[in-house]
């Protein structure tokens, strides 16, 4: 890890790399969600090697960042991996602690309860209001109706109402802003009944997405 902070400073030293001088938080961006998109899909495909590479692109990212800041004095890559090690012992209150639980659930019911309450969450609002609006949108649809479970209950059958009911207007829609409205409507109850059947619904499209794939190049390959 020294030696990968060394070459961090080394590159953005004075005599260092040109281009990774040049960088900035926002120009770099886009490289760090490749490189996550790039170590998922080695997760995905199953390769060990790709993934132990990936992995390395994805740290060289955090420790980019964090030499970013480290220049201007206001945190270094010490100070991020003190707070991540902090935030585990306390949300881990049965491992660290006294707390005893009975199994997922309950280590799932401590985690956002504590989570709550260090980031000063009062309302439901700030619960759902503190979700990345960065997520992939079916991804981020599905976590907002997880978070809102307490006020707002997900079963299949509600999400499957709430789906024919916006099919069925769409299909009168007349503006491109209702479509667009009412499409959105649709795949956030796809997403809520993904969270009631207890699916990834992100995983589920892109599975859907390569089987489409699949079946295309099989017509092409019976033509």
């Amino acid at each position: 890890m020294e030696d990968l902070l060394e070459v961090m400073r080394r590159l953005r030293a004075p005599d260092g790399c040109p281009w990774d001088r040049e960088q900035t938080h926002q120009s770099i961006r886009q490289c760090f969600l490749e490189e996550t998109y790039e170590a998922v899909e080695a997760i995905d495909t199953g390769d060990t090697e790709l993934l132990k590479e990936e992995l390395g692109d994805v740290l060289f990212q955090v420790v980019f960042h964090a030499q970013l800041e480290q220049e201007k004095g206001s945190f270094s890559f010490d100070d991020i991996t003190d707070g991540v090690v902090r935030k585990m012992i306390l949300r881990h209150p049965h491992v660290f602690g006294d707390v005893t639980v009975s199994g997922t659930g309950d280590v799932l019911r401590n985690w956002d309860a504590i989570k709550k309450a260090s980031k000063h969450q009062k309302s439901q609002t700030e619960v759902l209001e503190s979700v990345a609006r960065t997520l992939p949108a079916l991804m981020r649809a599905q976590k907002l109706r997880h978070k809102a479970v307490s006020s707002v209950p997900v079963t299949a059958q509600g999400c499957a109402a709430e789906a024919r009911e916006a099919l069925a207007a769409l299909e009168n829609a007349g503006t491109q802003e209702e479509k667009t409205a009412l499409l959105g409507q649709l795949l956030f109850a796809a997403a809520g009944l993904g969270e009631a059947l207890g699916v990834e619904s992100e995983e589920a499209l892109t599975r859907r997405s390569d089987a489409f794939i699949a079946e295309l190049a099989e017509q092409e390959g019976k033509a």
